[in-house]
């Protein structure tokens, strides 16, 4: 399934250059499990072949993750946690994964949409719980941009150096996501403690 997949999705991005990966990871972002571990890559690949610009695939990629990401965010404020329990296998909704997401949100606050961004599984549906509870518009777009370049633009870029061998990416691609897990947790354990320390000293 994953190799008929992997060659449908090539093939479209391949037709439409920054259009099919735009689409693509607009796709994912909406929680329908389209990896962009296929889609960025193999933009990276054609930026390899000279057919895209490397800057501009990259931003393909954050721009349509950021349509798919405002997308779901709308449907979580529109409709809210009765409308996914009830419609949200039609849209590509996963109980178990909206719930990880949900959990993360109301732990870690806004800034969680940001730090998502960069995580396995999450980063597609944390966009669903910031729409329930209503969380600023602006600052929703802000955090979900910014989170999102590092992720496309590091994908993009190891399928430019990998080239026509990017396809040997994809056993790795789980193990990115755990030491990406790993730092990001780390990195939030280090600002509380900060933000602990500061509370402290005032």
């Amino acid at each position: 399934m994953l190799e008929f997949l992997t060659h449908e999705v090539t093939a479209f991005i391949a037709s439409l250059g920054y259009w099919g990966i735009a689409l693509g990871m607009a796709i994912e972002s909406a929680n329908i499990p389209l990896p962009s571990e296929v889609i960025l890559p193999f933009g990276g690949y054609l930026v390899s072949t000279g057919r895209l610009d490397f800057f501009w695939a990259a931003m393909a990629g954050t721009l349509g993750g950021l349509g798919g990401s405002i997308l779901s965010y709308y449907i979580g404020y529109r409709g809210g946690r009765p409308f996914l329990l009830k419609y949200g296998r039609y849209i590509g909704f996963s109980q178990k994964h909206f719930n990880q997401a949900e959990a993360w949100f109301h732990r870690y606050g806004e800034a969680t949409v940001f730090f998502t961004r960069l995580m396995p599984v999450v980063r597609t549906f944390i966009s669903l719980p910031a729409g329930i509870s209503g969380m600023n518009f602006f600052k929703f777009v802000f955090y979900s941009f910014i989170g999102s370049l590092p992720w496309c633009f590091f994908l993009t870029y190891l399928g430019v150096k990998m080239g026509e061998n990017w396809m040997a990416l994809k056993p790795w691609f789980h193990r990115f996501d755990f030491v990406i897990v790993a730092v990001i947790i780390g990195g939030l354990l280090w600002w509380f403690v900060r933000k602990g320390r500061k509370q402290k000293v005032h």
